[in-house]
């Protein structure tokens, strides 16, 4: 009965395995890049004029830039073959860095860390490329997109933990946290490969994805060049803002009082992803990809709406820090999630125009990373002692207003376009 039972709601339990499959896999994944933020490195000496761990950030970032712009036509045209290993080998590499991160001393060794943030930056488009096109993309691809959250905070805890609790070193805490997830990881890449392919039904609802070549590519953005730059501006906005509260989110506690606090970056990061989580994978139930995709932007400008809100708030000292954290954490999250799930995948399927995801997605993730390289930059050199919660306060507020323009004149675009070519849709 059981197995019966399986077979005819086959499509409901293997959309839920790639969901639990892919939001675990990606989850280990951040315990290789994100546990060095945790540290806050007073007693080591500058960079260059630039405090340590603002260097830090930097190098990763760059490292993490600059493997966007390379995915851009590596994840394009990536075949779909021995993806697993290639993700182990990637990983292997960034481990392999913060061990030579906790060795060589400083400041030689932040070098490492852009070596680190190179091959990780690649895993995205291969873990996507496992449950795009598919009429369950958008719950799967919300559970894998809100690993994002909740990994970042939960890794954090445990990197704060080995601190606290087992006097790990600042510099030896980054590896020892990977060390802890080095298992887990192995048994879920195997899991990872076990994924179905694509089903006829997911090809015709959705359109066949393939790999682009250079050509294709150029075509492919010509077609929609104005609309993806102001998405792109957009994501921009959204990955800057994102990666500083992720980055230095133990320096606002800090400054917030709440530093000696393990617990509090999964305090603030679980109930956003939860309501994430069940905002994005609802528009499972949008059959029509149109629809779908301009409910999208309207989303993405919620979102901006409640990160701008909620930081006037806190500036004007009417919300407590933990609400702020957490509701500013949300919009810009409400906001960031649908590029990396929903969004490109249901432009896809809306134009019926042949491509991939991870594409596009490494074209705007390529100029976000290189948006907040220039702003951590900025605020080291002409911010002078100006407090991160302060600074990150006021720039929400300010490119807030400047997100829900952008995201209101693309959509204008998108639905013209759409009205123009006249698709209709069973």
């Amino acid at each position: 009965m059981a197995v019966n039972y399986i077979k005819k709601h086959r499509e409901f339990f293997v959309a839920l395995y790639a969901a639990i499959i892919t939001f675990l896999t990606y989850a280990t994944v951040y315990a290789f890049r994100k546990p060095f933020s945790v540290g806050t490195y007073h007693d080591t000496p500058t960079v260059f004029g630039l405090a340590y761990k603002d260097a830090l950030v930097i190098t990763q970032v760059l490292g993490y830039m600059f493997s966007k712009f390379y995915g851009i036509k590596f994840i394009a045209e990536l075949k779909h073959f021995r993806r697993g290993k290639l993700i182990l080998l990637l990983v292997g590499i960034s481990w392999l860095a913060l061990l030579l991160f906790a060795i060589i001393p400083a400041p030689y060794n932040i070098l490492f860390l852009f070596i680190n943030g190179f091959p990780l930056g690649i895993i995205w488009g291969i873990v996507f490329s496992f449950v795009e096109g598919r009429k369950a993309t958008d719950f799967i691809g919300a559970a894998l997109a809100v690993s994002f959250i909740f990994s970042s905070g939960f890794v954090k805890s445990v990197g704060k933990t080995l601190m606290v609790q087992f006097h790990i070193k600042e510099l030896w805490m980054p590896f020892v946290t990977g060390l802890v997830f080095v298992i887990p990881m192995i048994l879920l890449l195997w899991l990872l490969e076990k994924i179905p392919p694509p089903t006829e039904a997911d090809k015709a609802q959705r359109v066949t994805r393939a790999s682009l070549n250079k050509a294709e590519r150029k075509i492919f953005f010509k077609n929609f060049s104005t609309g993806l730059v102001l998405l792109v501006l957009v994501y921009v906005i959204l990955t800057v803002f994102r990666d500083i509260r992720d980055n230095f989110a133990a320096d606002m506690f800090r400054e917030m009082g709440f530093g000696k606090n393990a617990a509090v970056f999964t305090e603030t990061e679980t109930p956003i992803s939860i309501i994430v989580l069940i905002l994005i994978s609802s528009m499972i139930f949008i059959k029509n990809n149109a629809r779908a995709f301009f409910i999208t932007h309207y989303l993405i400008i919620a979102g901006f709406m409640i990160a701008g809100i909620s930081s006037w708030l806190f500036l004007y000292q009417h919300l407590p820090p933990l609400y702020w954290m957490t509701l500013v954490g949300l919009g810009l999250y409400v906001g960031y999630i649908p590029f990396n799930c929903i969004l490109f995948d249901r432009m896809i399927a809306t134009y019926r125009y042949t491509g991939n995801v991870g594409f596009l997605m490494y074209v705007a993730d390529s100029f976000g990373y290189l948006g907040s390289v220039g702003v951590i930059i900025l605020k080291t050199f002409f911010s002078g002692h100006m407090e991160w919660s302060v600074l990150y306060g006021n720039g929400v507020i300010i490119f807030s207003v400047i997100g829900v323009a952008g995201t209101t004149i693309a959509l204008y675009y998108f639905k013209s376009k759409y009205n123009k070519i006249n698709i209709v849709y069973a």
